[in-house]
């Protein structure tokens, strides 16, 4: 049997010549469009070594609904490797190397190491949450779309729009910092190393994916280099391994203690407590990106077997290089230190840079800020990725202008990378405003809209256990099944709910009431419920039943359409090939 997409106004020369069987009557295939059965009979969708148009598989089962194997377009041209590195560059940047000095100032080491501790265990879950969703359905724009298939078409009109903007502001803020850290080495304006930033990131991401993969692998692997660098250094300015430098051991955790000052009751176990608190929101920052993971499903190869085993690995790494690197600056830098205590927002006031110089070797603290800048710059190349894709899976589905939809002969949809990128200029408002007040405020908005995100994505993730559940599908017919389910998908939404909840409770303080403060803090609340309400009374958007969730037709394309196996890699590169390459 020949099977193509069930659209009955299509001609068989608009089908590519592919027949469907006389058998199936208009009854049975309107059955078959709605079913969500696992078993489905499939056929092949290729006719002398052409695929038929409009389509991105092989084999088509009957009755699949024809927007989950709608071609979109773009190429698959990223390996494992490229989408390890993309995390990790989104994942490891400023919040880091730049917001983890605030978090030790008013937390101490030991709540700083809790603090993102707590929100690593959140990063873990959202990320088996993803993988689990994206081995399932590998599609463009990733959690925007899928939550027009699993759930309401007005939630992916939501946290499409929430993901973009949130992207236009995180890019910005990178820009700011790049700005910020230049002034550790010239007094030339910022406004010239901001252009800098935005005229390569929108070389970078106009032209192959390949290219802007290999670009992030190599920023990614300075960074790793950097924190590898940061550890070693950092022990051996602890155990007294520097000329003129004692042994310092555990000393600061001592004096001037193991928590910092707090926050605005400082000096109570209230104050410490608040402190502590306002630490989750910087690492939610830190670790925003690790979502954008699967953004590229769809321009990756083999997605269904990459994106799970990239999600393990990344996770891993960065929750590693976090916790050790934290520990390290912890042991090394005490919390009242003068810089730390200035919060000036320059380069100065990183804990790493601070590090450095107390340890008396001079030319580190220039080597840490070049590899901080071209961490900054990373991180806001993909965040360029992020918000044009989410504006491309919008057009997609007619949520955005469908001139978004356009792509380039390289299989990039650059109208929405020209867009998304025109917002990098908002980078110029630290010129006027001060770059650590508008740093902040774009932490805090890109933080919220992260939660958001990460929210969205446990409930999607929660929303095809249960229609599993509804439909009778075993969790083993899952391309790729998440451990610890469905409790990681409740501590996904239920957790970062929380957190965004309580993240801006600082504005409630006596005397600290501040409307850009409480804004930026809540503003992707009020986005999310205006947006998904407002769309859902203008479009009269249904939620999707629990039997009618398509789980069982994305399954049966998954196993109507193999992907093929890993080829392992021989020789002394075997065991490192099989933690990041193809």
């Amino acid at each position: 049997m020949s099977i193509t997409e069930n659209r009955p106004d299509r001609t068989e020369k608009d089908r590519g010549g592919i027949t469907e069987d006389p058998s199936l009557s208009a009854e049975n295939k309107a059955d078959a469009y709605l079913s969500n059965a696992y078993d489905i009979e499939v056929g092949t969708n290729v006719v002398d070594g052409d695929r038929a148009p409009d389509t991105i598989y092989d084999v088509i089962p009957e009755g699949v609904n024809p927007a989950l194997v709608r071609e979109e377009r773009v190429h698959r041209g990223l390996s494992q490797r490229h989408i390890q590195m993309i995390a990790l560059a989104g994942a490891i940047g400023t919040g880091l190397f730049l917001g983890s000095g605030k978090s030790i100032r008013r937390a101490g080491p030991v709540g700083t190491l809790i603090g993102y501790g707590i929100v690593g265990t959140l990063v873990m879950s959202v990320m088996g949450c993803l993988a689990e969703l994206s081995a399932l359905a590998p599609i463009s724009g990733a959690f925007v779309r899928q939550s027009e298939f699993f759930f309401d078409p007005a939630l992916a009109f939501a946290i499409g729009w929430c993901c973009f903007y949130g992207s236009v502001v995180s890019v910005p803020a990178e820009w700011s910092a790049v700005a910020v850290i230049m002034t550790y080495w010239t007094d030339l304006s910022p406004a010239i190393w901001i252009a800098i930033c935005i005229f390569i990131t929108f070389m970078t991401n106009l032209f192959l994916i390949r290219i802007y993969g290999e670009v992030e692998l190599i920023c990614s692997m300075l960074k790793i280099m950097l924190i590898l660098g940061l550890i070693l250094f950092g022990l051996i300015y602890d155990l007294g391994g520097i000329p003129g430098t004692d042994r310092i051991g555990f000393r600061y955790w001592k004096d001037p203690g193991s928590f910092g000052e707090g926050y605005y009751y400082t000096g109570t176990a209230g104050g410490r407590f608040c402190g502590f608190w306002l630490t989750l929101i910087n690492a939610v920052y830190a670790f925003s990106g690790v979502e954008s993971l699967a953004i590229a499903a769809a321009e990756t190869k083999n997605p269904r077997r990459n994106v799970p085993k990239a999600a393990k690995h990344v996770f891993i790494r960065v929750f590693i290089f976090y916790m050790v690197t934290l520990f390290i600056v912890g042991l090394i830098v005490p919390y009242n230190d003068k810089n730390l205590l200035q919060s000036t927002g320059t380069a100065a006031s990183s804990p790493f840079v601070i590090a450095a110089q107390r340890a008396g070797v001079k030319v580190l603290p220039s080597i840490i800020n070049a590899v901080i800048i071209t961490s900054a710059w990373s991180s806001g190349n993909h965040g360029m990725l992020v918000g044009s894709r989410s504006l491309y899976a919008l057009a997609l589905d007619g949520k955005a202008p469908k001139i978004f939809t356009r792509v380039s002969r390289f299989g990039i949809p650059y109208l929405a990378v020209l867009f998304q990128g025109s917002f990098q200029l908002l980078a110029f408002m630290s010129l006027n405003s001060g770059a650590a007040t508008v740093f902040s405020w774009m932490t805090n908005i890109n933080s919220s809209s992260t939660l958001c995100i990460w929210i969205v994505i446990g409930f999607i993730s929660l929303r095809v256990r249960q229609a599993m559940k509804a439909q009778g599908i075993a969790p083993a017919k899952l391309p790729w099944s998440a451990p610890l389910q469905p409790f990681i998908s409740h501590y996904t939404m239920w957790g970062s709910f929380v957190v965004l909840i309580t993240g801006g409770f600082y504005s409630f303080l006596p005397g600290n009431w501040d409307v850009s403060d409480f804004f930026s803090s809540y503003f992707s609340v009020i986005f999310m419920i205006v947006f998904y309400f407002g769309y859902k009374l203008w479009k009269k958007t249904k939620i999707v039943p629990l039997t009618q969730v398509p789980v069982g037709q994305f399954i049966a394309i998954a196993d109507a359409n193999p992907e093929t196996e890993a080829q392992p890699t021989k020789g002394p590169w075997g065991w490192f090939a099989k933690f990041w390459w193809d």
